[in-house]
């Protein structure tokens, strides 16, 4: 029995000084974009750090990714931040104890909701959340996160109610002139070193150098005697480890809502990421393995203190940058940010709240994908319309509404491809050259011929179109239909009320004194059509292997009409 890790697996001994000095440059990454995303599940600032200890161990020991890094996730921490502000529990409030312990209940239901998946490889669940649809989605996490930052950064508190409401609030506090110019300062600051790091020396951690000179400034100018909120004493040490404290079997069924929304947006992030670095570098993704390391994940983090955790594109895409090559990158990181949260996190007291809200609005702005929004309209309108609603819900009506809204959506959309798909005619010209076009009434391949091909399979909610649109094709034909003769090769699978549909279909064109082929189907479509009768319908001698085959035979069974008359 191989104990390895699969990650680590084929490991060459080449590759430690790269994957170390990769995993302590992501630490310096991670450390204050997670201790900024518990502004955005409204835990306390350790618990951030606590995320990318032990649940990224586990997920290196368990999961199948030689690269993709698990931690805190701005979408997940918004997600479950407006699940738990939704639940009726008495004492239930931000930053607190009780509200700690029920984010720790739902990583620990998402732990378990991601092994039931494994058990039955529901790794597929993921691919039901369109690329478009978590464009969208992302857009909206992107919005709400940016948007509620802005009050801290400015100084004030931030309002309640309704994301439209919350603007309103904001605005009306600047034109009160309720802004702290320390506060913005601070924040000013850091967005302008971080992105001019970004800009100039990409290869240094902005956030870091932003974090440590606001230190410096806060402590030496008393920044918090000007009315600016600094962090204060941060509780570290080991993270603790436990169950979540003050939960009952009562307090399960009211969060399982928050955890099914987080799973699906676990499974379908951390595989998109997963199987895109896996792919870049050859590498072949196990996503049913992968699920098992995310499961572990989840379990870590309910168990250690912090909150549900996910696949990061972001963190992941840094660890590539770096040459980082393996999973030990990833333990290099735990390691360095375990000795932070056990000996340092004494250093953070002066650090201004407005810093960690500029790191927080700006991986908001990061996840405000403009440029996929502006290709999906150029190059799918319907598409483009579906992702727009999906992230217009996210901020405006909520993150949990959003991710329902996201998967109904993408599943409605696959089931309208599926009743309205294309269909076409294979134009034949004189000289045997083919070409596909739109089925419009008056198409035909040859003078007496129709070779129609519908790209979906066909069920009950499309099978009446599809017939529809082959008799509408027999009786507007310029000439007497002799052959028509269905293309398969699009054609894999048949329901029962398809089967009858397509009897009668035979029927009809049978009773306009035509003929009925089909050309190119497989052995499995065979064997379906001829359980439901249309093989004997249509005559088993009726059938062609190849389209070519079935022109050939039409042009020598009608020689008359073959070719058009030359003008």
């Amino acid at each position: 029995m191989n104990l390895v890790p699969v990650s680590l697996r084929a490991y060459k001994r080449s590759w430690i000084a790269g994957d170390v000095i990769a995993g302590v440059t992501l630490a310096a990454v991670a450390i204050p974009e997670t201790m900024g995303y518990t502004s955005i599940a409204e835990t306390p600032l350790v618990t951030g750090l606590y995320t990318v200890i032990f649940p990224t161990l586990l997920f290196a020991l368990l999961g199948a990714s030689r690269l993709l890094v698990v931690g805190a996730d701005s979408a997940t921490a918004a997600i479950l931040a407006a699940g738990l502000a939704g639940l009726s529990i008495s004492g239930l409030t931000p930053y607190s104890s009780e509200w700690l312990a029920f984010a720790g209940l739902v990583a620990l239901e998402c732990g378990v909701l991601l092994l039931v998946a494994r058990v039955l490889r529901l790794g597929f669940i993921g691919d039901f959340l369109s690329a478009s649809v978590l464009i969208g989605f992302l857009t909206g996490v992107g919005i709400q996160v940016f948007s509620g930052q802005i009050p801290a950064m400015l100084g004030f508190a931030k309002g309640s109610g309704t994301w439209l409401q919350q603007q309103k609030d904001m605005i009306q506090n600047v034109f009160d002139g309720n802004i702290n110019w320390w506060t913005f300062s601070f924040a000013l600051g850091a967005i302008v070193i971080i992105q001019g790091f970004k800009r100039f020396i990409p290869k240094v951690p902005g956030a870091v150098v932003a974090v440590v000179l606001s230190i410096i400034l806060s402590a030496a100018l008393d920044a918090a005697s000007h009315g600016v909120s600094v962090v204060g004493q941060v509780t570290g040490g080991f993270p603790p480890i436990g169950l979540p404290a003050g939960l009952s079997w009562s307090d399960v069924g009211p969060t399982i809502p928050i955890a099914l929304s987080c799973f699906i947006l676990i499974i379908a992030q951390s595989a998109a990421t997963s199987r895109s670095f896996a792919m870049r570098h050859g590498q072949r993704a196990d996503i049913n393995r992968d699920i098992v390391g995310l499961s572990g994940a989840s379990f870590a983090a309910g168990l250690t203190g912090t909150f549900v955790v996910n696949g990061s594109p972001t963190k992941t895409q840094i660890l590539d940058e770096d040459r980082g090559r393996t999973q030990l990158a990833n333990i290099t990181m735990s390691l360095v940010v375990l000795l932070v949260v056990m000996f340092f996190t004494g250093l953070l007291a002066d650090m201004p709240n407005a810093v960690l809200a500029a790191i927080v609005f700006l991986i908001g702005v990061d996840l405000i994908d403009a440029l996929g929004m502006r290709r999906i309209a150029r190059e799918r309108y319907s598409e483009f319309v579906i992702a727009t609603v999906t992230a217009c819900t996210v901020f405006l009506i909520g993150v949990e509404q959003g991710i329902i809204l996201a998967i109904v959506m993408s599943l409605l959309e696959l089931v309208r491809r599926q009743y309205q798909p294309r269909d076409f005619v294979l134009g034949v010209e004189a000289d045997g050259q083919r070409k596909y076009e739109a089925a419009a009434p008056g198409a035909q391949s040859r003078p007496g011929l129709i070779i129609f091909r519908y790209d979906a399979d066909l069920f009950y909610a499309n099978a009446s179109r599809f017939s529809d649109d082959v008799q509408n094709l027999v009786l507007s034909a310029p000439d007497p239909v002799r052959w028509v003769v269905l293309d398969c090769s699009a054609l894999d699978d048949v329901d029962y009320s398809a089967g009858l549909t397509l009897n009668g279909l035979v029927e009809f064109v049978h009773n306009h004194d035509a003929e009925f082929w089909l050309a190119q189907p497989d052995t499995g479509l065979m064997a379906t059509l001829t359980n439901y009768g249309v093989i004997g319908t249509v005559g088993e001698d009726h059938v062609f292997p190849t389209l070519t085959a079935a022109i050939d035979a039409y042009a020598s069974a009608h020689p008359r009409v073959v070719t058009p008359p030359t003008a």
